[in-house]
């Protein structure tokens, strides 16, 4: 029996810190919707019999209906491939989820918010769908897996090894306890990283987001495919087009806003690429990465993060008898009463503009 696993598409997605371009957030929802062609079309010219989607399918707080329709109608065209949902945190089963207000097409099977066994001809399929946004215990130690010739599999969303007493619970899950409960293949979602390795025969498998969602998500992103034959055999195929990648530029040496941009326009970037540009080091200039990205020629930039500190040495200038000495003592004295992250950027900010106003 063939397969494919796929989990944390999160459909309709709203983006908004991605990039400090507009237009990023609709490029990327028409891309998670090509990703999901390629998938069904994966499907049809493979003869795939199943496809597990283990949670977080879709955002629950954006996902239109047309977006789901779309959905469906792609599921109707591998009507032969039965579809099996793991409703996660990000889509969870409530009361007024699409999984239960849409008339899905019959080749789609939604897990209850309970184990629930499904018995095919050549595998036994359990499954757990999230009814809530967080979850301390789906009931795992509920499972008898049977000991029979037919592959038992196990589609769920869920932390692997999370500890149970987290503030924010997504379902923590015992490694050890699948692992004793005898699955043939566990189809986890979640971890926005896979864990496949080509080299290891592995059982329990994160695909990983099927299309990175950001910066914190760098790699190649796509889905797990599977073979039971003699053995399980299992394959990662890469998805997204795209890969996000971080640069960084230390700006100690540059000391205009229109030679940064002109050294920002001359880096080679590779194509197929989604880059944030990481500005560290010490300024000489106030930086203003809103005014710079409006400057950058080549579209696969579509970030810019400033981590950089001010060039001047603040304690000897407040040191000095001067009006700029007095300012930046008293502005040094905030920042050193100051724990708050941004707000401390907000005063390093002030220093900066008013030592250039006393220049």
């Amino acid at each position: 029996m063939k397969f494919v696993h796929i989990a944390d598409m999160h459909l309709d997605n709203a983006f908004f810190n991605l990039s400090d371009k507009d237009i990023m957030g609709d490029l990327r929802r028409l891309e998670q919707r090509k990703i999901l062609k390629k998938i069904i079309e994966y499907i049809k010219e493979n003869n795939v019999e199943y496809l597990f989607i283990s949670g977080d399918l879709y955002e629950h707080k954006y996902i239109k209906q047309s977006s789901i329709e779309y959905l469906n109608n792609l599921f109707k065209e591998i009507a032969n491939t039965k579809i099996f949902i793991a409703a996660g945190n990000h889509d969870p089963r409530v009361k007024n989820s699409y999984y239960n207000k849409f008339e899905w097409n019959e080749n789609v099977k939604i897990f209850n918010s309970y184990i629930e066994k499904i018995e095919e001809k050549d595998c036994n399929i359990y499954g757990y769908s999230f009814d809530d946004f967080y979850c301390n215990n789906c009931g795992i130690e509920t499972i008898k897996v049977e000991e029979n010739r037919k592959p038992n599999i196990l589609v769920i969303h869920g932390n692997l090894d999370g500890a149970k007493k987290d503030d924010k619970p997504y379902n923590p899950i015992l490694k050890r306890d699948l692992i004793e409960k005898g699955f043939d293949y566990v189809a986890l979602g979640h971890i926005h990283k896979t864990n496949y390795d080509e080299k290891e025969n592995q059982k329990i498998l994160y695909p990983g987001s099927t299309i990175s969602l950001g910066f914190d998500e760098t790699g190649k992103h796509g889905m797990i495919v599977g073979n039971f034959d003699q053995e399980l055999r299992l394959e990662f195929i890469p998805l997204d087009e795209k890969e996000f990648t971080i640069r960084e530029l230390k700006v100690d040496n540059i000391y205009s806003k229109e030679e940064l941009i002109e050294t920002i326009n001359e880096l080679n970037i590779e194509e197929n690429t989604y880059v944030e540009i990481v500005l560290t080091g010490g300024r000489n200039f106030e930086i203003n990465v809103y005014d710079i990205i409006k400057f950058i020629q080549n579209d696969r930039i579509i970030k810019v993060k400033d981590e950089t500190k001010i060039a001047k040495d603040l304690e000897k200038i407040a040191n000095e008898s001067t009006l700029r000495g007095i300012f930046t003592k008293e502005m040094l004295k905030e920042l050193e009463n100051e724990n708050n992250l941004e707000k401390k950027q907000i005063i390093e900010k002030a220093i900066e503009i008013g030592l250039e106003a006393l220049e």
